[in-house]
């Protein structure tokens, strides 16, 4: 068969430029390509970084899609439909909402696609496609194979260093998709051997790992990192707020090259981390955490989330006050959003809070919730001006770390990725996103 795996256009919000969407390409594709038998013929489109022709003519066309991407994936599966070509529509939304994604669609896929992928073809090329595919549950990590990422156009990306070391999380936040129903709890490595021989392909000594969280089971992490010490890699992770226990995990990480971490501390506010079951997070740690990840040379990205239960007018103010004046490098912030599927989402149902369900706006940029203790207005022009602030001028040369490895990749992200980006991507996308990459690179850790 010939196969089509489609990735659709994401949206933007006000705070990001072309660099958002060819920052890297999504691992999801990919991998269905090389759980494919070599008897098909797969063909990838991102259309991040291309326009879709509609100009083939596959057998079968898969998305995968998002909450914000559903409404321009369910327009491309339909394009296809009336030609006649059968869809399937795979990924979070679809698994969090399959009732309505089969309205779009000859087939969704629930969950994870490993153990139900091969039963998908065979019957896809058996011309009998069921309604629904789901597998017996999370599957085994060590079927997850490395990514086809030679089916892409590396050169249209800034990045394409990255690999999923690990699936799940051993949380459960009520904002996070990882509370809904179609998703297996727990924490899930892969065999180390398959993740070094996948770095080794990378051909990179700087690699992203885009696991939810990297140090779901600390004594396997410790192990990774003890894996990596010998190859002289710069690696970059996401990890849980509870990391401040472990300080000698900290140590590991950064003599194997960790030189940032994305962490959610999503609130200052004690109550508003419990309303959503935070409980892996205390806002007493935080400026321990801080210090502890600055004493190691590792940068933070501090994910925060606005408009919680508990947040009043002052929540701005009191979160950019903190985060300036505990020089945090880099911050991402989120409107809360009650993602489809998930606790949250479930809970505000039932209060009567959800606004609206236009999922493009789920994009956690846009209110789509009615707000305890702040107007739709103020929590949307709060966020606005907290990006606004955080990223001035002022406020990055307040940031700057005073020595050390830090200063050169936080000049590169507050300044050519964040503050000039909307003037600079457009240079890069040019096909030169790959050499901007590189050049950012080597600007900030010296490195291939």
């Amino acid at each position: 068969m010939e196969i089509l795996l489609i990735a659709p256009r994401m949206g933007l919000r006000p705070m990001d430029s072309e660099f958002k969407r060819r920052m890297s390409p999504s691992l999801a594709l990919p991998i269905l390509a090389a759980l494919t038998p070599p008897a098909h013929r797969v063909t990838i489109r991102d259309e991040n970084v291309g326009d879709l022709t509609f100009a083939e003519t596959p057998d079968l066309v898969g998305l995968s899609v998002d909450v914000t991407t559903a409404p321009r994936a369910y327009a491309i599966a339909a394009a296809w439909r009336q030609r006649g070509i059968p869809v399937i529509l795979g990924g979070t939304h679809p698994s969090a909402c399959p009732d309505e994604a089969g309205r779009h669609a000859d087939a969704v896929c629930v969950g994870e696609a490993e153990e139900v992928w091969p039963a998908i073809l065979a019957d896809a090329q058996g011309g009998r496609l069921r309604a629904r595919y789901q597998g017996p549950g999370a599957a085994d990590p060590a079927l997850i194979p490395a990514p086809a990422l030679h089916l892409l156009d590396r050169q249209q990306y800034l990045y394409v260093n990255h690999l999923m070391a690990t699936r799940g999380c051993p949380h459960s936040c009520d904002f996070c998709y990882n509370s809904g129903p179609h998703v297996t709890r727990g924490f899930r490595p892969r065999p180390l051997d398959r993740i070094l021989a996948e770095i080794e392909r990378l051909d990179t000594r700087q690699v992203l790992f885009v696991d939810d969280n990297l140090a779901g089971d600390p004594d396997w992490t410790r192990q990774l990192a003890q894996a990596l010490y010998p190859r002289g890699l710069t690696w970059h992770a996401a990890v849980s707020a509870d990391i401040v226990d472990r300080p000698g995990l900290l140590d590991a990480m950064a003599a194997s090259g960790c030189r940032s971490l994305f962490i959610g501390l999503e609130s200052l506010n004690p109550a508003s981390l419990a309303a959503v079951d935070k409980r892996q997070n205390r806002r007493d740690t935080y400026a321990r955490l801080v210090r502890l990840l600055h004493e190691r040379d590792i940068m933070l990205n501090a994910s925060l989330v606005l408009g919680l239960d508990h947040d009043g007018p002052d929540v701005f103010r009191t979160t950019a006050d903190w985060l300036i004046a505990h020089r945090v490098e880099t911050m991402t912030a989120h409107i809360l959003t009650p993602y489809p599927g998930t606790r949250l989402f479930h809970k505000m149902e039932a209060e009567g809070r959800i606004l609206e369900r236009d999922w493009a706006r789920y994009d956690t940029s846009h209110v789509v919730f009615r707000p305890r203790h702040l107007s739709p207005e103020e929590l949307r022009r709060g966020y606005l001006g907290l990006y606004e602030e955080f990223y001035s001028l002022t406020s990055i040369l307040r940031r700057l770390p005073r020595v050390g490895p830090r200063r050169l990749p936080f000049l590169v992200f507050n300044l050519a990725y964040r503050k000039w980006g909307s003037w600079l991507a457009p240079l890069a996308s040019r096909g030169r996103m790959a050499l901007a990459g590189r050049l950012w690179r080597r600007l900030s850790y010296h490195i291939e």
